[in-house]
C-alpha cells in the first residue's frame, strides 16, 4: 500500500491529464497545493495560447469558450479561463485566478478564487471553492464548501491518524480526487485531501485525508466502499 504522502501526489489524486488544460503545469509538483501560488502566471502565460476561433477574450486575462454558458450577470476577474461547453450559471461570483474546466458548472451564487476545476465538475448551488483543485467529474452538493484558511491563521498541515505533512501555506482549501461525491452542506476544512472516488455523507464537517474510494460517514467512521 502506498504511504501517506504518496498518495497526496498530484498523480495519485489525478489521473485524467487529457481533462484539464492545467493537468501539465499540476504534474510538475508533487504535491497540487503547491501549484497555487503561481496559479496566477500560469494562466495569464496559457490563455495568450488559447485560438481566437474557439475562444473570446471580453477582458483583459479573460478567456470564454465561445461555446460556453456564462450568465449576464455573473461577476467574472481575471485571471480567468472558461472552457468548452462549461456553464457559469446566474450570480456566480468568479474572483479570479481560475480555470473552469470543459462540460464544468459553476451554479448560482457559487464563488470561485484561486482554484482549478477539471473537466466535469459541478459546484452548481451556493458552493464556496478558494485555494482549491477538484478533479475531473468531481461533484459538490448544494453547499457545501471549502474552507481554505484556520481561524489562529497558522499553516495548514494534512493530517492522517498521527501523520501531518506540512503544505507551507496559510491559505490551503480542499484538493479533490477524480469523481470524489461531496454532500450537502458538508464543510472541507482546510487541508482535507479526498482521494479519487471517495464520497462525503451530507452535513459533514471533514479535516485532513480520506483515502481512495472510502465513505466519510464521521469522523470515526471512515470505511472502505463495496464494490458493486
Amino acid at each position: 500500500m502506498a504511504s501517506f504522502e504518496e498518495q497526496l501526489r498530484v498523480t495519485a489524486l489525478y489521473k485524467y491529464p487529457e481533462h484539464s488544460i492545467a493537468y501539465d503545469y499540476l504534474a510538475s509538483f508533487t504535491y497540487p497545493w503547491e501549484a497555487l501560488d503561481g496559479l496566477s502566471d500560469f494562466i495569464y502565460k496559457i490563455g495568450e495560447t488559447l485560438s481566437p476561433e474557439e475562444y473570446d477574450s471580453p477582458a483583459s486575462g479573460i478567456w470564454i469558450a465561445k461555446s460556453a454558458m456564462v450568465a449576464e450577470n455573473a461577476s467574472l476577474s481575471a485571471p480567468l479561463i472558461i472552457c468548452p461547453n462549461a456553464q457559469v450559471r446566474q450570480c456566480a461570483f468568479i474572483r479570479g485566478s481560475a480555470i473552469v474546466g470543459e462540460n464544468a458548472v459553476v451554479g448560482n451564487s457559487t464563488e470561485l478564487k484561486n482554484c482549478v476545476l477539471f473537466d466535469g465538475v459541478q459546484v452548481p448551488h451556493f458552493n464556496y471553492i478558494g485555494d482549491a483543485i477538484l478533479g475531473y467529474k468531481a461533484h459538490m452538493g448544494a453547499g457545501a464548501v471549502t474552507s481554505n484558511i484556520k481561524s489562529d491563521r497558522t499553516n495548514v498541515a494534512i493530517r492522517f491518524g498521527e501523520d501531518a505533512l506540512a503544505t507551507g501555506r496559510r491559505k490551503c482549501g480542499a484538493m479533490l480526487g477524480d469523481f470524489v461525491e461531496v454532500g450537502c452542506n458538508s464543510v472541507l476544512n482546510p487541508g482535507t485531501v479526498i482521494g479519487a472516488h471517495s464520497t462525503v455523507y451530507p452535513l459533514s464537517s471533514v479535516r485532513g485525508f480520506v483515502p481512495e474510494g472510502h465513505i466519510f460517514k464521521s469522523a470515526t467512521q471512515v470505511i472502505v466502499k463495496r464494490e458493486l
